[in-house]
Order: C-alpha cells, then sequence, then structure tokens
C-alpha cells in the first residue's frame, strides 16, 4: 500500500513519507491504525463547535532573537543553502529582505541536515495585504521530523476551527491561548521537541511530545501526541529512524521565516560507568554503632532497625551505609559521612561531604 497522506492543503504529503515508505513505513489499513493509535480527544477533528482558546495580548518581545553559542543556524536572512526542496533539488522558495519566502506551487522546504530532540526557534509573520478566510489565510506549517505540525496561520481575528489555528499542533490540540499578533508583524515560536521512541522491533516505547511558545506565551505544554499530524486523519505511529529533516510548508500563501535556529538536545542523559557504585560495605555490630548516635552540630544520628540514621534539616533521616569502620555513605545519594574518632574509637565529630563542598561538625555534649 502506497504511503501517501495529505496535510491541510490537501495536497500530496512530501516526498520524505514516500521515503519512509520505501523503507517500510507502511500503513497497514484501518485495523492497524485502530490498534496502533493513542489515545484521542473526544471532540472530532477540526470540529467548528469544538471552544476557541481566549484571545490573549502577547507581551512586546526585543526582536530578532539571537542564537546561542551552540545552535544550529538554519536561516540568518543571506540564503538558503542549509535548504532543499523535499525531492533532494533546490528549492524555489524566495529571499527578500532578510526573510525566505513560500512560493505557491514550490512546495515543502526542507533541512539538508536531520534532527531529533531539538529546542527550535522560528520568527515568522503572516503576508500582508490579508487575503483570504479560515485556512485559506497565511497557512503554513513547521513540520518537526517532516512529520509532527506545529500550525502556521493568521489567527489575528480570523476565524477557523480550534484545532487548526497558529500554534495548534495540528489536528490535535488547539493552543492553551490565541497569542497572534497582526498579519504583517514578527511573530515567534519557541518549540520544544522530544521524538518518539521505537523498540528494535518498531513498537511504540514513548510518544513525541511538544512544548510550544507562541510570541512569549506557553500555548502547548509538553502535549503527547498521538501520531503524525495530519488533515482528516488520525494516523498511528508508525517506526522511522531517529533523525530526520525539519520542513516547512507552502500552503499557497506568502508566509516569510527568518531567524531560524535549533539546538540538538541530548538523546539520552548521561549513565554512570558499571562499577560506579559498587564500593564493597563492611559490618558493623549494634554495639559500635551505638558509638556513632548523638547529636553533631545541626544534625542528629541515630540507630533505628540495626542500621545509623542521619537526619538532614528536618526530620528527613538516611540511612547510612558503612564502608568502613568510620566511614559512611547516604543511601541514594552521592553523600558520604566520616566520622572523626579518638584512640578509644569514640567519635568527637563528623565530616559530611556533598557536592565538592565539605561540611565538618563537632559532636555535642
Amino acid at each position: 500500500m502506497t504511503f501517501t497522506t495529505h496535510s491541510n492543503n490537501q495536497k500530496p504529503m512530501n516526498t520524505l513519507h514516500r521515503t519512509l515508505a520505501a523503507i517500510g513505513v507502511v500503513l497497514l489499513g484501518t485495523m492497524l491504525m485502530a490498534a496502533g493509535a493513542l489515545a484521542q480527544s473526544a471532540w472530532k477533528q477540526h470540529d467548528m463547535n469544538r471552544p476557541r482558546p481566549p484571545v490573549v495580548t502577547p507581551p512586546i518581545q526585543s526582536l530578532p532573537v539571537p542564537a546561542p553559542a551552540d545552535a544550529v543556524v538554519l536561516f540568518d536572512g543571506s540564503d538558503l543553502s542549509q535548504w532543499q526542496a523535499t525531492d533532494g533539488t533546490p528549492t524555489r522558495w524566495e529571499v527578500a529582505d532578510g526573510a525566505m519566502i513560500s512560493v505557491a506551487g514550490a512546495g515543502y522546504i526542507q533541512t539538508r541536515q536531520a534532527f531529533g530532540d531539538v529546542q527550535l526557534h522560528v520568527e515568522w509573520a503572516a503576508p500582508t495585504p490579508v487575503e483570504g478566510t479560515s485556512q485559506g489565510r497565511g497557512n503554513s506549517g513547521v513540520f518537526l521530523m517532516g512529520l509532527y505540525e506545529v500550525q502556521v496561520l493568521d489567527s489575528y481575528d480570523n476565524e477557523t476551527y480550534a484545532d487548526g489555528q497558529a500554534a495548534a499542533i495540528y489536528g490535535q490540540y488547539p493552543p492553551l491561548a490565541n497569542a497572534a499578533r497582526p498579519p504583517g508583524q514578527w511573530q515567534t515560536y519557541d518549540i520544544f521537541f522530544r521524538r518518539p521512541r521505537f523498540s528494535p522491533s518498531g513498537g511504540l516505547l514513548e510518544p513525541a511530545r511538544l512544548t510550544v511558545v507562541h510570541n512569549g506565551l506557553v500555548v502547548q505544554n509538553n502535549a503527547e501526541l498521538w501520531g503524525p499530524t495530519n488533515w482528516l486523519q488520525s494516523l498511528p505511529y508508525q517506526p522511522h529512524p531517529d533523525k530526520l529533516p525539519l520542513a516547512f510548508q507552502d500552503h499557497g500563501n506568502p508566509v516569510r521565516y527568518r531567524n531560524i535556529w535549533l539546538r540538538e538536545l541530548p538523546e539520552h542523559q548521561p549513565e554512570p560507568p558499571a562499577d560506579a557504585y559498587t564500593e564493597a560495605t563492611v559490618t558493623i555490630s549494634p554495639e559500635e554503632l551505638e558509638h556513632f548516635v548523638g547529636k553533631y552540630g545541626i544534625w542528629e544520628v541515630r540507630r533505628e532497625q540495626g542500621r545509623l540514621q542521619m537526619n538532614f534539616y528536618g526530620p528527613l533521616f538516611l540511612d547510612l551505609i558503612p564502608h568502613s569502620p568510620t566511614r559512611f555513605s547516604l543511601k541514594h545519594t552521592a553523600g558520604t559521612v566520616e566520622f572523626d574518632v579518638d584512640a578509644n574509637g569514640d567519635p568527637q565529630g563528623l565530616t559530611f561531604y556533598l557536592g565538592g563542598s565539605t561540611y565538618p561538625a563537632k559532636r555535642m555534649e
């Protein structure tokens, strides 16, 4: 079955999707769609009766927003060297006055580089003079991985369905607020995207997630996508590469974009080495442990159920794990406690080590 989808301009989706079909990303029909879809809204897609988000006047912003030092600058106003058409040929989008402009009939534009988890900054402006209404007015879209769309639309005093207005996750989630500026004014999207995770066998481990800040207002808050966005379809996830190009939509309207940059986010938090926490422990008799019980400055050490515990700034007591007759670590933390003992083995104080800092305390009488 050919993998063809349609966006909200009712035109076949880009060649990226057909490429995915060639590597096995195939829709398996209605049965698979029902089985593979995540929980969805009770609202039907594009329902005009769905409540519109409240209109909120966005704050004044200082634009353009400069790219941070570690950003990948995708468009700085000078050329489209980072971009191409979805079939790999040069794009027919235009550059004028520091902006790249969607050209009717030119098709989608996508990055030459592929990305996964990102922080993306986009500045865009709806065309003037105003032409058209609803979805025919200032329509474009930002497609993360070419599959997951944050809608671009002139939503300033423009009635349309809630899940298709500016900053909607198209066909899935309306924005929490309509933060649109008037057409012709520059607007900002700051998008935080976590790609979906798939198992080696192709099963969905984690859905994609999107947070969107539109003109300084949070309008999508860690929204969990139930699959790729699409027009008139609710598609289930299909396994795809960990990185795919970013794409912008040609919907026939001359929407302008400028100052496009992103930061690639780490796919995983670093894990400690396998032997990082394998320090040997020792056994200390209850009688010996009892010697350590007492007050040490602002802290208290007690014996509870055959082990030492120490409190930290309040009622919280943490277990102390013995690694030598005088050295203990805090369970589940990287903190350590070293007791200072005299010639008779009686503690005179302790030193608490945590986060590169040292906290000595004398034992109180």
